[in-house]
This record gives C-alpha cells, sequence and structure tokens, in this order.
C-alpha cells in the first residue's frame, strides 16, 4: 500500500532521543498509511544500530558537510513517496496518538498547503517549570490567507506573526513543496516557506490541537547564539527588530512564578540567566546595527557560522544567582 503520509526526520547522533520521536510515531492512528524518512549526516553515537530496530524507517545517508536545514529537507521531500510531508526533529515526541490525525483533517480544504502544530513542554521535573506547557484556553485552529499585496502591506511584526512556521511540527502538500522547496539557508528555512506560500495565495493552518514534546535545557552560549540567530534572521526576512523588556520587574515575575509554582530555586537562576543572555545578544545586535549592515553581518556570521545546538549545562555553573541580580537590575 503506497503511503498517505510520509514523515522526514534529519539526523545526527540522536541515539538519546530518536527512540522516543520513533515510538511516538508508531502509536499514531494513522501509522498504517506512514512511511518514515531518516536522512543521517554522519551520526557516530549508535543511531545507525539504534534505526536498526525499525524496520519500517528508510535510512538515508550524506556527509555531516552537506547538510543544510533547507537542502536536506528538500531531498527528503524527493524522496517521499506520500501525498502529505510531514516535517519534525530527533528529539521531539508526539503528546498522543492524534497528532498525524489532527493536522490531517485541515487539508480538507484544497487551499491549504501547511499545517503547522504545536511544540510543548512537558511537566518532567529536570525540564524548566517556567516552559511547562499550562494551557489557558481550549485550543483553536487557526487559518491564514493573504493575496500578495495584502501580505507587502502588513507590518513587520504582522508579517512575522504570520509565519512564525516550525519544522519541529509542520505537515505539508508534497506537490506545494515540490514546487517551493526549501531555501537553502542555515536557518529559519520553515519561516521563509511559509512566506513564500502565502505571496503565493496559499492558506496556511496553525492548529495547537496537534502536539509533539520539544525541549532543550541550554548554557548561556547557546541561549546568547539562539538568540541572536533569531534577530539577525527575523530582521532579515521580515524587517522587524528585537524588542526584548529589560525592566527590572521582569526579573521580579520570574522569582514571583517560581514561588508560585513551588519547583526548586535553582530555576531561578536558570531563567534570569537565559534572560540575561538574550538581553545581551539584543545589545550586541543594536551596537553592530549602528554600524551599518556590513558589522552586523559580522556579528553574526563571528558567534553563529551554524545554528546553535543545545548542551545540557546549567547556568548556574557560571554565573551565580547574586551576579545574575546585580547585572539586570
Amino acid at each position: 500500500m503506497e503511503p498517505k503520509v510520509s514523515i522526514v526526520i534529519p539526523v545526527k547522533n540522536g541515539a538519546a532521543t530518536l527512540e522516543a520521536c520513533l515510538e511516538g510515531i508508531r502509536m499514531q492512528t494513522l501509522f498504517c498509511v506512514v512511511e518514515v524518512l531518516v536522512i543521517d549526516s554522519g551520526s557516530t553515537d549508535g543511531t545507525l544500530a539504534l534505526l536498526k530496530k525499525y524496520p519500517e524507517v528508510q535510512v538515508h545517508s550524506i556527509a555531516s558537510e552537506y547538510f543544510n536545514h533547507g537542502a536536506t529537507r528538500n531531498m527528503g521531500v524527493q524522496l517521499a513517496r506520500g501525498e502529505l510531508v510531514v516535517m519534525t526533529v530527533q528529539d521531539a515526541r508526539a503528546a498522543d496518538a492524534y497528532w498525524l490525525e489532527r493536522m490531517l483533517e485541515h487539508f480538507k480544504d484544497p487551499q491549504v498547503a501547511g499545517v503547522c502544530g504545536l511544540q510543548v513542554v512537558p511537566h518532567h521535573a529536570d525540564k524548566n517549570p517556567h516552559e511547562w506547557f499550562r494551557p489557558v484556553s481550549l485550543p483553536k485552529a487557526r487559518k491564514i490567507a493573504f493575496s500578495p499585496d495584502e501580505f507587502k502591506a502588513l507590518l513587520p511584526a504582522a508579517k512575522k506573526r504570520a509565519c512564525s512556521w516550525d519544522d519541529v511540527n509542520a505537515m505539508y502538500r508534497r506537490e506545494v513543496l515540490l514546487a517551493l522547496p526549501f531555501e537553502e539557508v542555515v536557518f529559519g528555512e520553515d519561516m521563509l516557506w511559509a512566506r513564500e506560500a502565502l505571496l503565493a495565495g496559499f492558506s496556511l493552518v496553525y492548529t495547537p490541537a496537534s502536539k509533539v514534546y520539544h525541549y532543550h535545557h541550554v548554557d548561556f552560549t547557546y541561549q546568547y547564539r539562539r538568540s541572536l540567530t533569531v534577530f539577525f534572521f527575523v530582521y532579515k526576512f521580515f524587517g522587524l527588530l528585537p524588542a526584548v523588556s529589560a525592566r527590572p520587574v521582569d526579573v521580579m515575575k520570574i522569582v514571583y512564578r517560581n514561588v508560585k509554582w513551588g519547583v526548586p530555586a535553582r530555576w531561578i537562576t536558570y531563567n534570569i540567566n537565559r534572560r540575561r543572555a538574550t538581553l545581551k545578544a539584543q545589545q550586541d545586535f543594536y551596537d553592530a546595527l549602528k554600524q551599518g549592515e556590513a558589522a552586523l553581518e559580522l556579528l553574526h556570521s563571528t558567534h553563529c557560522q551554524q545554528a546553535p545546538q543545545a548542551a545540557a549545562l546549567r547556568y548556574e555553573k557560571y554565573y551565580p544567582f547574586s551576579e545574575c541580580i546585580d547585572d539586570l537590575l
């Protein structure tokens, strides 16, 4: 039987998390019509041995130097046989058995080119409780569409909001991906694709009902580089300048939430240092921009030659709580 849905997973050294990702796929209500394509870029940690436990997975290998967020995913689209293609990552796991089904239902509308789900953080003790999924209302899907002139007339913030696409959890019509492939960029191929799809007259759907668990426990360097990368590309793509609040009250909110939720005090340090890194990235961004576009390009290329990878390190190892407070207040 030909698959209806092809799931593409770029992988490198994913042995610690990939099994959970694949088990989440196996439990899907649509698993009988799914094919799984893994594109491995030079794993050396036992990932390839692990994949042998999953006969339904097709493994394709590329040299690590050829990995590119856009190009590697385009390769997956070319290999796919399903009429729909799902993009996810090696450390994401379906939150329930209806992850795929809830996205699929929106393709009854022929104008819908893609459906984007939601990343959430589970309530686990080893994961930042300030990021735990705490919904305040029932999930509601949002469909968006613009004429090219309408989209071009949007303010930068509205353009960014419309294109907040996410290849950690997204389903596409394969025929649209073939006509509008991902750009070969080191970051933001998903946001750029959403922009091009909207400009081409397609509709996009965002549905928080289709969730995956995804979390990175990060160190100061990762948070800085990630923030700088996001600021840089969002500015390049949409003309939107970063606007992270630097008010002392925002630090107090971190402390208040920690006390309110009754979680260990170490999370205060962790979240203040994440904020500290983000504010430093914002300040460096503006300092470079004052000197011109070339200086901004140099800043980004110096710190972010490739998209940053998360590291399982705790901020407080480097920055004591007292130093964080002094730095921000």
